[in-house]
C-alpha cells in the first residue's frame, strides 16, 4: 500500500486490492486512516489500477482486510511519523488539514506546516509519501506434511432452526444463529453483512443449486436463493483480537458460508435422524431418505 500527501493538502491512497463486492475499499480506508489520524473524507483513492498501485495478491481467501488491511495501516503510521517529525509535535499529537496546512495540535499547542514550501519526493505532486508491505509468516509443510501454511485462522459457529414437510420432502430453514471471530470488527455492518450473503449462498450450496453438465444452461434451471429464503439471522461478532491484524482485525470471507450447509443437514438429521450425504438436499432426495430408501 502507498499513501500520500500532496502540496494541496490532499491525501491519496494507492491501493491495489480488487473490491469484488466485500468492502475491502471502505475498510482498508477505514484502516489506513484511522493509523494515520485524519478523516477518511480527505482522501482520494487510486483502486486497482495496474500503472499507479502495487500488486495487492488476488482477493480471495478472506485475504484483503488481514493482508492488505495491515499493508495499509503501517503505511499510515510511516506517514504520520513523516509528518509529526516534520512538525516536530509529539506521537499523541491530533492531525488536520486546512488547504495546504496541516496543523498537529499537543500539550506545546498547535504547530503548522505550509506544505507548499516543501520538495516534491513522490507522484502526483506528493510531498510526503509512505509504501508498506505485509507478508504473514508461515512455516511450509515439512516431510510429514506438518507446518504452518497460514498465520490466522477464522473460528465461527451456526446453527440451524429449520422446518422440515415429511410428505414432500421439503427443507425450509427459518431461522439462523451465526458467531463469528473476526478478531476486531472495523465496520460491523459490511461484518455482518458477509456473513449475511455466506449464509444465503450456503441455503444454496445445501438445498438448491445443482448443475446438470448439458442440462444447466441459464438461471431459468440453475436455483439460486433469494431473499425469500432467507431467514432471520442473528448475528455475534466475536472480537478476540489477533496480534497479527490490523487493530487486530482478520478476514470473514469462507467462515461466513462453510458451517451453513453442515448446519442445515444437522438440524435435518436431528429432526427425522435423516443422514444426507450429497448436496444439494433436494426435495426428492430428502422424501427417498425420509422413506428409509437412502437411509445409513
Amino acid at each position: 500500500m502507498k499513501v500520500g500527501l500532496a502540496r494541496d493538502g490532499k491525501l491519496t491512497l494507492f491501493n491495489g486490492a480488487v473490491d469484488i463486492g466485500q468492502g475491502s475499499t471502505t475498510v482498508i480506508l477505514q484502516i489506513c486512516a484511522d493509523a494515520l489520524g485524519l478523516p477518511m473524507a480527505a482522501f482520494d483513492l487510486v483502486i486497482g489500477d495496474t500503472g499507479l498501485t502495487a500488486d495487492a495478491g488476488k482477493t480471495s481467501a478472506s485475504r484483503q482486510t488481514f493482508v492488505s488491511g495491515k499493508a495499509a495501516q503501517q503505511a499510515g503510521e510511516n506517514l504520520r511519523t513523516q509528518i509529526l517529525r516534520q512538525l516536530n509535535a509529539g506521537p499523541e499529537s491530533k492531525l488536520s488539514i486546512r488547504g495546504n496546512v496541516i496543523e498537529a495540535q499537543d500539550s506545546d499547542g498547535v504547530k503548522s506546516l505550509d506544505l507548499t514550501s516543501l520538495q516534491v519526493v513522490g507522484d502526483e505532486d506528493a510531498v510526503f509519501v509512505a509504501v508498506a508491505t505485509f507478508d504473514p509468516p508461515f512455516k511450509p509443510f515439512d516431510e510429514r506434511g506438518m507446518g504452518e501454511p497460514y498465520a490466522t485462522y477464522g473460528y465461527a459457529a451456526q446453527v440451524a432452526y429449520v422446518e422440515i414437510d415429511t410428505e414432500l420432502g421439503l427443507v425450509k430453514p427459518l431461522r439462523f444463529a451465526a458467531a463469528h471471530d473476526v478478531g476486531r470488527a472495523v465496520n460491523p455492518i459490511l461484518v455482518e453483512g458477509q456473513i449475511h450473503g455466506g449464509i444465503a449462498q450456503g441455503i444454496g450450496l445445501a438445498l438448491m443449486e445443482k448443475f446438470v453438465s448439458g442440462r444447466t444452461e441459464n438461471l431459468h434451471d440453475y436455483l439460486i436463493p433469494t431473499i425469500g429464503d432467507v431467514p432471520d439471522i442473528d448475528v455475534m461478532l466475536i472480537e478476540d483480537p489477533e496480534p497479527l491484524g490490523p487493530f487486530g482485525a482478520k478476514g470473514i470471507g469462507e467462515p461466513a458460508l462453510i458451517p451453513t450447509a453442515p448446519a442445515i443437514l444437522a438440524a435435518l438429521r436431528n429432526a427425522t435422524g435423516v443422514i444426507i450425504r450429497k448436496l444439494p438436499a433436494q426435495p426428492h432426495e430428502v422424501l427417498a431418505a425420509l422413506n428409509g430408501l437412502d437411509r445409513n
